[in-house]
């Protein structure tokens, strides 16, 4: 088989190149000329007969395209299944990140191992010995007498090997560690991460099984690798969480099958990732005592709303520049929201710290939360509690006024069903019927909301 042949691209101007060069001589870029694997058009048209649905092209209308929905199956978890949109799609090329001590590979495992006992399946691990998965599956008391294992690197022994076994879901441990005989760059590089991910995408097309990718991140938590990596592949996955933080959260930031940013909550035990039904629950673990600056707000995930404590602390400041600190929210949007506090509020904060915190380790990133955002930094800044029962959400604008959000009477149904008794909403999500047990306190602006607490 001839090899195939390669070109050095600058990532900036695209220019091209014999060979690799430090720097580009046109642009005069440093470190931004990769290797491109050039395919053969023998080889390109060999690929495309291999698709599924892709041996003859046709032009056709909209309408006369199969609406069938692809046969899906399930996980063996019910919030894995939520973020895939329902289950797993065959001949799908998902991608799972997330920092190292997250558990990926303890979620993969838990499930590759319930699978595996009413369907093949295949575990490729790249990084760890088979020994050493044998015994992370024994210290977490899976069934291991029917999953397929398989240790190697190579993403051409991998292909080969699969077409023996015949597996339905197969999983990649990790992307980084993969190479392809052509490419002469060292494993984790640029071009050996893509063209192994669109190589298994191929595969995963071709041949109609499900393939799930093992991703790290970089140390701004975004996915390690070029960006196109996230274009080729069905549905990217982010598994979040620290070590020392019992919850872990795996959020859909890509699903050409389903809902994206969905949400789905486990529960690190010594047993592994146990899922957790009722977040909401979970994460309303309030002390008996009640302090200042605490309020639970209503945020949407993906199909569900899901209830959440925030805190904030103001102190004064003994800096020039005063402190703002946001764990789980915009620091940005903080300090946006302190001035429209100091304009329509008339709360002068310019020499005091601001600290907020969202508890359980959620990421916040609906402007829902801003109206119990402001309220909570008011409640730490008076010395004054807001009531315990008490459930906050609205989207402030810079005029002060307060926006309307979607689905907001679900989210007040949701919030009766866990014992909340009163709500601050905006006055366009106020509720025609009235809501059993609950006392919905609806406002136009910001001053109407600091009177109402």
């Amino acid at each position: 088989m001839a090899k195939a042949k390669t070109a050095y691209v600058c990532n900036d101007c695209g220019a091209d190149f014999p060979r690799w060069l430090g720097q580009c001589t046109e642009c005069k870029a440093w470190n931004t000329i990769t290797e491109v694997r050039l395919a053969s058009a023998k080889t390109v048209a060999v690929e495309r007969r291999g698709f599924a649905g892709a041996t003859q092209a046709q032009v056709q209308t909209l309408s006369e395209v199969n609406l069938e929905e692809l046969p899906r199956f399930s996980s063996t978890f019910q919030e894995f299944d939520r973020v895939l949109g329902g289950g797993v799609v065959p001949g799908s090329a998902v991608l799972i990140g997330g920092s190292p001590g997250a558990g990926k590979s303890t979620l993969l495992l838990q499930t590759m191992c319930n699978l595996a006992t009413h369907m093949p399946v295949l575990y490729v691990t790249g990084e760890e010995s088979l020994q050493q998965v044998a015994m992370r599956a024994k210290r977490l008391q899976l069934p291991t007498d029917k999953l397929r294992m398989l240790a190697e690197t190579s993403v051409e022994t991998i292909c080969d090997l699969a077409d023996k076994e015949q597996p339905k879901v197969m999983v990649i441990d990790s992307i980084q560690v993969m190479h392809l005989a052509d490419i002469q760059s060292a494993p984790g590089s640029v071009s050996q991460v893509r063209e192994s991910a669109a190589y298994l995408t191929r595969y995963a097309k071709r041949k109609g099984v499900a393939i799930i990718m093992v991703g790290h991140v970089t140390k701004d938590g975004s996915l390690a690798g070029p960006k196109v990596l996230e274009h080729c592949i069905d549905a990217s996955l982010l598994l979040e969480g620290d070590a020392d933080v019992r919850f872990r959260t795996l959020r859909g930031h890509k699903n050409r099958f389903g809902p994206a940013n969905e949400l789905g909550v486990f529960a690190m035990t010594e047993q592994g990732l146990k899922e957790v039904t009722n977040p909401s629950a979970i994460f309303l673990q309030r002390g008996e005592d009640h302090g200042n600056g605490s309020v639970v707000m209503v945020i949407w995930e993906g199909t569900r709303p899901l209830l959440v404590e925030l805190q904030a602390l103001v102190d004064a400041s003994q800096l020039a520049n005063p402190r703002r600190v946001a764990v789980g929210m915009e620091a940005t949007r903080l300090a946006m929201l302190l001035a429209v506090l100091h304009r329509h509020g008339g709360l002068h904060m310019s020499d005091q710290d601001v600290f907020v915190n969202v508890v359980g380790g959620v990421r916040v990133t609906e402007t829902a939360a801003d109206l119990a955002l402001l309220l909570a930094i008011v409640s730490s800044f008076r010395e004054q509690p807001l009531p315990r029962d008490l459930i906050v959400f609205g989207e402030v604008g810079l005029a002060g006024e307060i926006r309307p959000v979607q689905n907001g009477q679900t989210r007040l149904q949701e919030a009766a069903k866990h014992g909340f008794k009163r709500a601050i909403v905006p006055a366009g999500n106020k509720p025609k019927a009235a809501i059993a047990g609950m006392e919905v306190i609806a406002v136009k602006n910001l001053q109407q909301a600091l009177e109402a607490v």
